[in-house]
């Protein structure tokens, strides 16, 4: 079954590099979004089964997506991809409902790593 993955950044550049981290071999449909707001619309749309989410973004920012998700219950299975490694952030995220933090700049490796490590793909 063919997943759908939003990545969710303002910068092409961070885009780019986030889509080439994706494993190989797993069946997803990559979809973009340059804001928080794209990204909402995007996931409400059913393209965002699991969101790489940066947290710096103008119009919404990751965190008033995270909020957003949680107060419209809407189905996203989300990792935060972002420069910004303070503890206090972390625990922000987690506490909005993030399923995991991966520093930037990302690699393939830890990707699989956070992907396997919670369950959204098999180690293979």
């Amino acid at each position: 079954m063919t997943i759908n993955v939003l990545i969710c950044d303002d910068s092409s550049f961070a885009r780019k590099q986030m889509a080439r981290a994706i494993p190989s071999g797993w069946d997803v449909e990559v979809h973009f979004a340059c804001d928080g707001v794209e990204g909402i619309e995007a996931i409400s749309k059913g393209f965002g089964d699991v969101v790489f989410l940066d947290l710096t973004m103008p119009n919404l920012d990751g965190y008033g997506v995270l909020e957003t998700i949680r107060q419209h219950d809407l189905p996203a299975m989300v990792i935060v991809v972002s420069g910004d490694i303070q503890p206090d952030a972390q625990e922000r995220v987690r506490k909005l409902g993030a399923m995991a933090f991966i520093k930037k700049p990302i690699n393939a490796d830890k990707t699989r790593q956070v992907l396997v490590k919670y369950g959204i793909m098999t180690g293979t």
